[in-house]
């Protein structure tokens, strides 16, 4: 099956190559369905990031790992597929999980699924594996699985239990579970093992106060800075102002993990992307004691115009993590500027109205500004513009109401409209991703990050500004950024 699949993916792979819509710096397989990152950590020095993947057709369907890895987080290789739903515990998915090196094998554990129905959301059966490698390629299912074979007792939905992360503590190995009560509220499960084989329900780690959605999906959690976090993705969060807007979200929790009780002591949820496409986030610590996340960028049942070239779906750039003032700050890894060419800069440029400014424009770039925005109410960065065409993606920060708010009205094909952060100050600092088909905005150093698919046509490269009052832009850089994802040859 693994063969049969990643023959799919070689030899179809130049259905998709007319794609105007390809990405040229972001992850993303050579063709069909991705969605949740797993396993992403690092193995004899190269980073690994596998993902879920349906190798035959642009729509989710039974779920395979593909595989890519990187020495840099930049520049990924394309790997075979690495696990196929070929035993009678995962028959109908292998489905999100994760990874860590351990003893000189690469270890993955996931969740196998098997449907008992015609109804997925009811009639299914989960249970969670482990797989090993020792070339990070070629791996071989534990012939002792499943390790943990059904859902503990207790007020535990007996069938929604998926998505193990894993890690190790002291002497013990731990890993969190995504779960919801039997009347539907998210929540997360913590279980312990010495080795990897025998696991230990030792507790409901979190759960929803009935306002964080029916189910908490690919938990993951960890310590920074001497603070535990606890993130997850709950589904079915009811919007809430001009929060919650997404079909789902992905968010965390800091606290305290207490290891031996199993409880998870913790404040308030906090988004992690305010944008339209960020979920399942999963992060690793690497060699470098960095604290890195990547995530799925899309969104369950929206618009994917590019399935009609056999693609569908991305991952975000790489973020580096930081706890500062009781929260958690994304910032894009260092290793991107290797993707910089030759670059444009400008100082202290006032913008009144409607202004451009020579040599801004592209498909694929990155922006950074810092503007004193004191005397306007509003000011815009629209990108990806065509003015005969109609088409803008719009960045506006609205001082007067006091949000950031990024527009996809005009974008292009999808689904487009807006979505809002809060924001307000006297300074505002952009660092601005756009790749073709996407936007990633960094806000204040990473304060906030908002994230958008979209899908302009080709011939809309316009960069400009517009404001209702005097804006100093006091920097501005520019970058066209070179290709760093390569088809297979």
């Amino acid at each position: 099956m693994i063969k049969k699949a990643t023959d799919s993916v070689w030899n179809k792979k130049k259905q998709a190559e007319e794609d105007p819509w390809e990405l040229t710096f972001h992850m993303a397989p050579p063709i069909f369905w991705m969605n949740d990152p797993n396993g992403f950590t690092q193995f004899k020095g190269d980073y690994h990031l596998f993902y879920q993947h349906h190798p035959f057709s642009p729509e989710w369907g039974p779920m395979y790992w593909g595989h890519a890895k990187s020495k840099d987080l930049v520049f990924w290789e394309h790997l075979p597929i690495a696990l196929a739903p070929d035993q009678e515990y995962d028959a109908d998915g292998c489905f999100s999980g994760s990874a860590m090196e351990i003893d000189d094998e690469l270890v993955v554990m996931y969740t196998g699924n098997v449907w008992t129905g015609e109804d997925h959301d009811q009639d299914l059966k989960q249970v969670q594996c482990i797989a090993t490698s020792r070339d990070g390629v070629h791996f071989e299912k534990a012939t002792d699985n499943p390790v943990i074979e059904e859902a503990p007792e207790g007020d535990i939905h007996p069938y929604h239990f998926r998505d193990p992360k894993i890690w190790k503590h002291e002497e013990r190995y731990y890993c969190v579970l995504g779960s919801r009560t039997k009347d539907h509220h998210g929540q997360v499960l913590l279980y312990r093992s010495t080795d990897l084989k025998d696991w230990e329900f030792v507790s409901v780690a979190a759960k929803s106060d009935g306002t964080l959605g029916f189910m908490w999906e690919c938990p993951d959690m960890f310590t920074i800075d001497g603070h535990d976090v606890l993130v997850m993705s709950p589904q079915g969060v009811e919007p809430e102002g001009h929060l919650y807007h997404n079909l789902h979200q992905a968010g965390y929790m800091t606290g305290e993990l207490d290891y031996e009780q199993g409880i998870f002591e913790h404040g308030e949820f906090q988004l992690l992307d305010y944008g339209f496409d960020f979920y399942a986030p999963q992060t690793l610590k690497d060699d470098q004691g960095r604290r890195i996340m990547i995530a799925w960028m899309a969104m369950w049942e929206d618009d994917m115009p590019e399935q009609a070239y056999d693609r569908a779906g991305a991952m975000t750039l790489p973020r580096e993590l930081f706890y500062e003032k009781g929260r958690l700050i994304q910032r894009p890894v260092a290793e991107l500027e290797r993707l910089r060419l030759d670059g444009i800069s400008y100082q202290d440029v006032l913008i009144e109205g409607d202004s451009q400014l020579p040599g801004l424009e592209g498909d694929s770039y990155e922006l950074y500004l810092h503007a004193d925005v004191r005397k306007a109410e509003r000011f815009e960065v629209k990108l990806r513009t065509n003015e005969e065409i109609g088409q803008e993606t719009v960045l506006r920060m609205d001082r007067e109401n006091g949000f950031f708010i990024l527009d996809r009205s005009r974008c292009g094909a999808g689904s487009g409209g807006t979505r809002k952060v809060a924001l307000d100050g006297k300074k505002l600092e952009l660092q601005i991703y756009v790749d073709r088909s996407s936007v990633e905005v960094f806000i204040n150093g990473g304060e906030k990050v908002m994230t958008a698919r979209i899908y302009p046509d080709a011939d809309a490269q316009g960069i400009s500004f517009s404001s209702d009052g005097k804006v100093k832009i006091d920097a501005l850089h520019f970058w066209k950024l070179e290709k760093s994802i390569h088809p297979i040859s």
